[in-house]
């Protein structure tokens, strides 16, 4: 019981481990619609995109980012650079597509640029494929 008030970690390794392959499942699931050609097309009429050239394009590299470094998030490959452009990409996300009110409109997207902050700095956790590539030290 004593370990439950304490501030040491706990199981902080596996702990983050098993974080980061949820995250990258969600961002998985939310990056499999850039098979959906209906769902990508109504995201291109969006009021931010219509009137613009590459409107289809930004959609596709959007959905596309998710889904890719969801991959890699989810195997913990190159995790801390899968973590820049997630932050990257849900910043914009929060920002330009949304309207940047990260307390409560646009939080959603916004916790999945602080979960890309957590898990660039504290690494990718037990379970990664950055460990065996890296030869965790």
């Amino acid at each position: 019981m004593n370990k439950i008030f304490s501030p040491a970690p706990l199981w902080q390794n596996a702990g983050v481990g098993f974080a980061r392959m949820i995250t990258g499942i969600f961002l998985i699931y939310h990056g499999w619609e850039i098979f959906d050609e209906k769902q990508m097309q109504d995201y291109a009429q969006w009021d931010l995109f219509k009137n613009n050239a590459y409107a289809s394009f930004m959609v596709y590299c959007g959905k596309g980012t998710e889904f890719i470094t969801g991959i890699l998030l989810a195997l913990g490959l190159f995790t801390r650079i899968a973590c820049i452009i997630i932050a990257c990409t849900f910043l914009y996300i929060s920002f330009f597509v949304g309207n940047g009110k990260i307390w409560y409109e646009d939080q959603y997207p916004f916790l999945f640029v602080m979960l890309a902050l957590l898990f660039f700095f504290t690494g990718p956790g037990k379970w990664a494929l950055d460990n065996i590539v890296f030869k965790k030290q």
